[in-house]
């Protein structure tokens, strides 16, 4: 489920870009978009892109809307300003292919176009685009979060078994904790283990998983919790953001696990071990069973 502000764009400009500025928002309304435009109206009255840019940017940074579009002469101006604000990813786009990469490598949340450099028609078709393209998450999330302001107040939940814990189960903890001040594990008891894995897992119970997690210096809290499912847990804790590992995208997490929106999900890629082949507990245990015959 997308964050129910993800229809809203707010749009600004600068004299220069009045104009198109009005063609981007009849476009955006006949895609269903609802647009917040914050001026200015006038293109004969000069006034100084970092005003506008500054109102779309706090409007975004705040999560009021969930994209904003910029328009000056270049678009420089506009995408130097917006960029000083921690939740926005401006992107300055001349072409319909770096309006594309800039969603798919960037998750870029406001467009930056600019009048003097495209027609109009061109400059919606790189609107289009950009509207048009999704974030690829999987390795981009990494250096996405990276761009970002990770508050120290910010409490961080992550779940799984983590039965015999691998260099993908450690990757996961040190990328899980960069994302805010206090990371806390919650792990599945050893009769959900059961009923999610089967008879013979886990290998180690709850309280030896739980001790072997908490000598890790980047986890805070360790907690055992007895279902096969998270919202529970999820409830209890209430964190500020919620990191899960695979090869989902977060909003088919959100909808599958049932989260509130003001939990952000983030989802950690898969750590290979080579080529084609990801750190799982299962592949651990099948090397030992092939190792020793059993």
């Amino acid at each position: 489920m997308a964050h129910q502000n993800e229809k809203i764009v707010v749009l600004g400009a600068d004299h220069n870009g009045v104009q198109l500025k009005r063609d981007v928002k009849e476009y955006l309304g006949a895609a269903g978009f609802l647009c917040i435009d914050v001026g200015p109206y006038d293109d004969q009255a000069k006034v100084d892109y970092v005003d506008y840019a500054s109102t779309v940017a706090k409007i975004v940074d705040s999560r009021e809307a969930g994209r904003g579009i910029l328009i000056c002469g270049t678009g420089m101006g506009m995408s130097m300003t917006a960029n000083r604000f921690p939740n926005v990813r401006a992107a300055l786009a001349h072409s319909e292919e770096v309006a594309r990469k800039s969603r798919e490598h960037n998750n870029a949340n406001v467009l930056c176009l600019g009048a003097w450099v495209n027609t109009p028609e061109d400059n919606l078709r790189i609107l289009g685009a950009w509207l048009g393209e999704q974030f690829g998450e999987g390795r981009h999330v990494r250096r996405v979060e990276k761009l970002k302001e990770h508050g120290k107040d910010k409490i961080v939940l992550t779940n799984g078994i983590f039965d015999i814990v691998h260099p993908g189960h450690i990757e996961l903890l040190k990328f899980a904790k960069s994302l805010g001040g206090r990371l806390i594990v919650a792990i599945n008891s050893d009769r959900a283990t059961k009923e999610l894995k089967g008879p013979s897992r886990p290998i180690n119970g709850e309280r030896d998983r739980k001790k072997v997690l908490e000598q890790l210096s980047f986890v805070d809290e360790v907690v055992i919790f007895d279902d096969t499912r998270t919202e529970s847990v999820i409830a209890t804790i209430n964190p500020d953001v919620l990191v899960k590992g695979g090869e989902w995208t977060a909003d088919e997490v959100r909808k599958r696990d049932r989260i509130p929106d003001h939990i952000e999900v983030v989802i950690f890629p898969l750590v290979m071990e080579s080529a084609g082949k990801k750190y799982s507990t299962t592949g651990v245990i099948e090397k030992v069973r092939a190792q020793y015959g059993k």
